[in-house]
C-alpha cells in the first residue's frame, strides 16, 4: 500500500486470540429482546458477513461490538481489552481511532464536498489539515473518485456517494470496519463497485471487516457467513 499513509494509532501488538469477542450479548428494547445470548469470535483480518432478515438483531449486534450500544448482559472486547466496561468517552475514542462504519446511506454530510467528508476523521485525531486533504485525496484516488473530490454528496450518483463514505471509514486505516448494509440502496453495479473497493482495500489493509447484509451477493465478498434469526445466531454458512 502506499507509503504517504501514515496510521493514526500506534502499530498494535500482534493479537494471538480473536480480535473482537462477544459472550452472552444479550440486549432488549422495552419488552423486545433484540439480541439474546450471542456468542461470536472474530479474527483480525477478517470478513465476517452477519446475515439474516430485516428485524433479526442483526444490526444491534453489529452496534454492540462496535461500543454504539451497550450490553444489558455479556460481554464485547476488543484485542483483549473489554469494550463495554468503558465511559461513552472510552467508548467514543475507540470508535475514532480504531473502528471505521459504512451504513447504508452513506451519511455524508450534506454541506461538504467529497474531499472535505473524507478529511473530517483525520482532523478529529489532530492531523493538521494540509496532510488530512492529502491524505483524503489519496484514498478518493484509490477510490476511483479522484476528480470527483470538490462536489457536494447532493452531485454524486448513490454508488459514488458510498465510496467516498467507504474512503472515509478507510482513511484512518481503522483495526475494525463495521459495514450496516452498505449496498442497500444501490443497484447491482453499483453494489458491487461498492463492494470490491471495500473488500479489496481493507484487505490492503489487513482490516477485519464485520458486514451486516441481507443480500446474498453482497454477502459472497466475505470469507465467513453467520446467521441471525430472532436475536440468536441460527447457523453459520462457509
Amino acid at each position: 500500500m502506499s507509503t504517504s499513509i501514515v496510521p493514526v494509532a500506534t502499530e498494535p501488538a500482534a493479537t494471538t486470540g480473536p480480535l473482537l469477542s462477544a459472550r452472552g450479548l444479550t440486549r432488549s428494547f422495552g419488552l423486545t429482546e433484540a439480541v439474546r445470548g450471542i456468542d461470536l469470535d472474530i479474527a483480525a483480518g477478517e470478513i465476517l458477513a452477519v446475515m439474516g432478515p430485516s428485524g433479526s438483531g442483526k444490526s444491534t449486534l453489529l452496534h454492540l461490538l462496535a461500543g454504539v450500544l451497550t450490553p444489558d448482559s455479556g460481554t464485547v472486547s476488543f484485542d483483549g481489552d473489554r469494550v463495554d466496561g468503558l465511559d461513552e468517552a472510552g467508548r467514543a475514542r475507540l470508535r475514532l481511532t480504531a473502528f471505521g462504519f459504512v451504513f447504508q446511506f452513506g451519511q455524508l454530510l450534506p454541506d461538504l464536498s467529497a474531499l472535505d467528508n473524507v478529511t473530517v476523521p483525520l482532523l478529529l485525531t489532530g492531523v493538521h489539515r494540509r496532510d488530512a486533504l492529502a491524505r483524503a485525496h489519496d484514498w478518493l484516488g484509490r477510490l476511483d473518485l479522484a476528480a470527483d473530490g470538490d462536489k457536494l454528496p447532493g452531485e454524486l450518483s448513490g454508488g459514488q456517494a458510498q465510496r467516498v463514505a467507504v474512503a472515509r471509514a478507510l482513511v484512518t486505516e481503522p483495526r475494525v470496519l463495521f459495514a450496516d448494509e452498505p449496498t442497500g440502496s444501490l443497484d447491482s453495479l453499483a453494489a458491487e463497485k461498492v463492494m470490491l473497493a471495500l473488500t479489496d482495500l481493507a484487505r490492503a489493509s489487513d482490516t477485519t471487516v464485520v458486514l451486516v447484509t441481507h443480500d446474498p451477493r453482497t454477502a459472497a465478498y466475505a470469507d465467513r457467513e453467520v446467521v441471525v434469526r430472532d436475536g440468536r445466531l441460527s447457523g453459520t454458512g462457509r
